[in-house]
């Protein structure tokens, strides 16, 4: 199984969990699908739009439970992201991990994630 993975706000991830799925945040929703990483994606990620910012949660969620809503594109530099267009069922998730600041004010990630 392929993990994917998405950054997320716990306030809008304790909003999923009461609603049963996840609808995306404001800039998903904008958008038109879901934003997700690979974990090769996901350091730079963090970086380049959550830099800073405490309070998240790592989803990490089975591509493979997606299904054909689930599409990779291409985005910075070229590099494919998968894109969800439809709303995140919560039996597709593996793992929901804390992302805390490190003492260099870097998101502190999970081993299965490259540096």
């Amino acid at each position: 199984m392929t993990s994917i993975y998405k950054i997320c706000p716990e306030r809008l991830w304790r909003e999923a969990e009461a609603l049963g799925r996840f609808v995306g945040a404001e800039i998903d929703r904008a958008d038109g699908f879901i934003h997700f990483s690979t974990a090769e994606q996901v350091a730079e990620t963090a970086r380049r739009h959550f830099s800073g910012r405490d309070g998240l949660l790592l989803v990490a969620v089975d591509a493979e439970a997606l299904g054909p809503a689930l599409r990779y594109e291409p985005s910075r530099g070229g590099d494919l992201f998968p894109h969800l267009y439809g709303d995140l069922p919560l039996d597709a998730v593996r793992r929901v991990s804390p992302m805390p600041l490190g003492p260099d004010g870097a998101h502190v990630l999970p081993a299965e994630i490259p540096a």
